[in-house]
């Protein structure tokens, strides 16, 4: 006999899901039978944590575009997948939660782990249902995943215990209100209005210093977007979701923007008179050009985000790819390119500031900018990275340079801890044969990273491979990001209380479960630790022991923070090797700016 979770995993497998992330519990005991059954095609990946599953699963979803998938049990283990559900809505990826409930006989009774689950999804979920009856499951399955992928956000199906284990009935009784659903689902093409087109082709072409901005959404338009910038003699920055859409070695390419962004992004967006935002939903508006100082122009699939982080004079509710391909002939190729040539110049000036601070090293101890640095002219291709959030993020953005065909991700917009090592497990996954390497933080790691590594050692024979597996742990015991935070935006200087943590041995503990350990403490060493970790056949714990001292310096510090950050170091713990560092940094760009001359 089939039951309705043998049903419901067969329609997993229609819907093209052939791995499912997750952790047991008694509330999915219907589904881990039916697993079992279904020999791996949909298989069981165990995680270590329900969220690390959820977090897999939006990784596997950015690295593949396809839904991914996670599993759970009824109370606690649906709880804790919340933080990877909200990352993947947030940074709009189609994922569908599969979460066990207790028994439709005790639901109202305050049973144990009885928790109103369609309330605690409600907010997450662009669809978020419970299966009441057998023949429910077909249409409650197939509408999850077409509003995944329509919405491009989380869809959450909830089955109790007990339905899980009735017989399946893949076709309802032929009744008043019965529902016939189907597989399928296939992306449209969203265009602009034509007149809208022809008002944004205007704005553009009149300007004459125009940025660009691009984000996740322009992933699909490499080709549109380059040939949109050399027609109008622009420059591209990048917000981080939307690193890999072009690559760095492009000469107009600015790199990322915001406060881990690049000098050469802020100056273009102080210097333009119209901004082309495609694809991007980049929040911070004190790094978009001043209100009034640029017209603009925005494409954006949609409607409900088109026009709300800057006033846009024209609004392209379109798919990227699809809208510049309709605005392209309507662009005429501007003649001067005094511009192009001024933000090009940038570029090549920042790309050589970040190389001679990466290359400053402080009493003996790894500088983190170099560990990245050294990575850059290192990387695989088709590499695939990762990065958790933490001061590590502003190496990762700054001073590795993506190319074509490379694929990279983050957090971006919920900015959570914890995704970088459960992001990368996805994608190794998904592309066993491709690089990948995650960037992390010593307080990610400890948080739960350090335990995903367990996860690793139950795939090992999967993971390992002649294609580099490595996770970066930047150890500088302090949870840094924070820390900088706290100086430059609370006017406060480091509590050690709150901020330092334990100084773990990360590489031993790697080797401890039969991985790779690599532990990196001088800087002469740090291109070496990178060359024997991309060389190696099995998954690499790389550990650098890095400066805490070395300041994320923000593109332009603004008079606020340099008044508060100034504050803090009087009180500072740590603030004369702060001073002395932030000092011969800052210094780097004022000596590139003097004229045949340089840092010593």
């Amino acid at each position: 006999m089939s039951q309705v979770a043998d049903f419901v995993l067969d329609r997993l497998r229609q819907w093209g899901v052939h791995r499912v992330y997750g952790y047991p519990g008694d509330g999915i005991n219907g589904f881990l039978g039916a697993f079992d059954r279904a020999s791996g095609d949909p298989e069981f990946i165990q995680a270590r944590h329900e969220e690390m599953a959820a977090f897999m699963a939006c990784g596997h979803a950015k690295f593949t575009g396809e839904p991914g998938c996670c599993i759970a049990t009824s109370g606690p283990g649906a709880i804790h997948l919340l933080n990877g559900l909200y990352d993947a809505k947030l940074d709009r990826q189609p994922l569908v939660a599969v979460v066990g409930q207790q028994k439709r006989l005790c639901l109202g009774s305050a049973y144990q782990q009885e928790v109103h689950l369609d309330r605690l999804f409600a907010d997450v979920s662009e669809y978020c249902q419970v299966v009441m009856h057998p023949a429910q499951a077909r249409h409650v399955v197939d509408r999850a995943f077409k509003n995944a992928l329509t919405s491009r956000g989380v869809a959450t199906i909830i089955i109790p215990e007990d339905v899980q284990e009735e017989e399946a009935q893949p076709s309802p009784p032929r009744m008043h209100g019965a529902v016939y659903s189907s597989v399928g689902w296939s992306r449209p093409r969203v265009l602009p209005d034509e007149d809208e087109l022809r008002k944004a082709a205007r704005v553009l072409n009149e300007g004459e210093k125009v940025a660009i901005l691009i984000g996740q959404g322009a992933a699909d338009a490499e080709g549109e977007v380059i040939e949109t910038a050399e027609t109008l003699g622009a420059g591209v920055a990048k917000a981080l979701l939307g690193r890999a859409v072009l690559p760095d070695d492009l000469p107009f390419v600015t790199g990322p923007v915001g406060l881990l962004g690049s000098k050469a992004s802020d100056n273009m967006m102080r210097g333009c008179d119209t901004l082309l935002m495609i694809g991007s939903s980049f929040p911070y508006s004190e790094w978009l050009p001043k209100e009034g100082q640029a017209r603009g122009v925005e494409i954006n699939i949609d409607g409900r985000m088109i026009g709300v982080r800057y006033p846009m004079e024209a609004h392209l509710v379109g798919d990227s790819r699809e809208t510049l391909r309709a605005l392209l002939p309507l662009l005429r190729r501007k003649k001067d390119r005094g511009w192009r040539k001024s933000v090009e110049k940038d570029v090549r000036e920042w790309k050589d500031l970040c190389a001679k601070r990466a290359a400053q090293h402080f009493g003996g101890v790894i500088n983190p900018q170099a560990v990245a640095a050294e990575l850059s002219g290192r990387l695989p291709e088709r590499a695939i990275l990762t990065a958790d959030s933490g001061s590590g993020t502003n190496w990762w953005a700054r001073h590795v340079d993506l190319h074509d065909g490379m694929q990279a991700s983050l957090s971006g917009t919920l900015a959570t801890m914890g995704p970088g090592v459960p992001y990368a497990i996805a994608a190794r996954f998904a592309h066993p044969d491709r690089p990948v390497i995650a960037f992390v933080g010593d307080g990610a790691f400890q948080m739960n990273g350090m335990n995903e590594m367990i996860t690793i050692k139950r795939y090992l024979k999967r993971l390992s491979g002649r294609a580099p597996f490595v996770f970066c742990v930047f150890n500088n015991r302090d949870l840094n990001q924070v820390t900088w935070e706290q100086r430059a935006m609370a006017g406060d200087p480091k509590f050690p209380g709150s901020q330092d943590i334990p100084d773990v041995p990360y590489a031993a503990f790697a080797e401890l479960l039969g991985l790779r350990g690599i532990r990196c403490d001088e800087p002469r060493k740090v291109g070496k630790a990178w060359e024997e970790a991309l060389s190696a056949r099995e998954p690499v714990v790389l550990e650098f022991v890095v400066d805490p001292e070395i300041a994320p310096i923000p593109p332009h510090i603004k008079t606020e923070q340099g008044k508060k950050a100034a504050k803090a170091m009087m009180h500072d713990p740590e603030n004369t090797g702060i001073v002395a560092r932030g000092f011969r940094q800052k210094l780097t760009e004022y000596a590139a700016h003097l004229p045949g001359r340089g840092p010593s």
